[in-house]
């Protein structure tokens, strides 16, 4: 198993490289560049004030070399400073991240704990009443847009009902709590961004959970548990759901991007001190450093990602082997 690690993260590093070949091609090639946005509303910059700013962020050498700068200080983790306020980009990501990693995780859970329980139940009790309703839905979840979602859960809850905060992650008058409204306070905050970001991901995955289940209790060895004598609940908790988790873990590592990049709408939206927010900012000023140092860690946080749902299969199901 270590040695399999040891060969995924060297894999890792060539994947790495190229993900930032592309994406610093990309964020080049979009219209407009940080010299444009940062003089179009000052009508007494010059030229020469122009050409001066070029060359101060290095955007006067070919794009080649620029890539090749950027590559000397990032294997030195240096991403360089922002564009914007001449911080450095690492810094700037250091107070976001947390934040982000803790919405997504705390997101990763609520889909686990409601997805899988639906899927299993909706297969067990196919054409059940909860499986009809599971699957009005899951077609609620899958065409409801994540942004609308937002607004309308912050005017019932937030604006009508004023139960629930509707930007940020603490009050303005946090200081003056103590430590146990400070987490209540906390939680409140949270409530909303993180029902938002799992709501798709429930739908989603409640329905790979039945489609894996309806499969798995359809085999022989099930029928014949069944016919044993044990219970309908011990076959399926015992027997069934550990075959059946194989895709689910597959799901649950491929849905990470898809949380990151989420992160972008309801961390706006909701006013979330997060990577999501940085990076909209960041996007519309060409902050070309910041947006790097963001996807080059949204990118390594996938590939783990991926590769905790290639060692979970191991976990899941005993027959997997990992060859050495």
């Amino acid at each position: 198993m270590l040695s399999y690690i040891a060969k995924r993260l060297l894999v890792m590093v060539p994947l790495i490289f190229g993900i930032t070949l592309i994406t610093f091609a990309v964020i080049h090639l979009a219209p407009g560049n940080p010299v444009e946005v940062q003089t179009e509303m000052s009508l007494k910059a010059s030229a020469q004030a122009r050409e001066n700013l070029k060359k101060l962020y290095g955007l006067d050498k070919p794009l080649h070399i620029q890539y090749i700068d950027w590559i000397k200080r990032f294997v030195k983790l240096d991403f360089g400073k922002s564009f914007v306020d001449g911080r450095k980009v690492i810094d700037k990501i250091v107070e976001r991240i947390p934040i982000t990693l803790t919405i997504n995780i705390l997101s990763l859970i609520l889909i686990f704990i409601l997805a899988i329980p639906i899927g299993v139940i909706s297969a067990t009790k196919q054409y059940s009443l909860f499986d009809k309703l599971s699957t009005i839905f899951v077609f609620i979840g899958f065409s409801t847009p994540t942004f609308w979602l937002a607004l309308l859960l912050m005017i019932l809850f937030g604006v009508n009902m004023g139960i629930l905060p509707i930007s940020g992650i603490q009050s303005i008058d946090v200081s003056e709590m103590g430590h146990l409204e400070r987490l209540w306070d906390w939680i409140k905050h949270l409530i909303l961004p993180v029902g938002v970001s799992a709501f798709g991901g429930i739908a989603g995955l409640s329905r790979y959970s039945r489609s894996s289940m309806l499969e798995v209790i359809r085999q022989d060895y099930i029928r014949t548990a069944m016919a044993k004598g044990l219970t309908e609940s011990k076959v399926v908790l015992k027997h069934a759901l550990r075959n059946a988790l194989m895709p689910i873990v597959t799901i649950l590592g491929l849905s990470v991007p898809g949380l990151i990049g989420g992160g972008v709408i309801f961390e706006t939206i909701f006013a979330i001190p997060g990577m999501g927010q940085l990076f909209y900012s960041s996007t519309m000023s060409r902050d070309y450093p910041t947006i790097m140092g963001i996807l080059v860690i949204g990118a390594v946080l996938t590939l783990f990602g991926n590769l905790v749902a290639d060692i979970s299969y191991a976990l899941v199901d005993p027959r997997v082997r990992v060859k050495k």
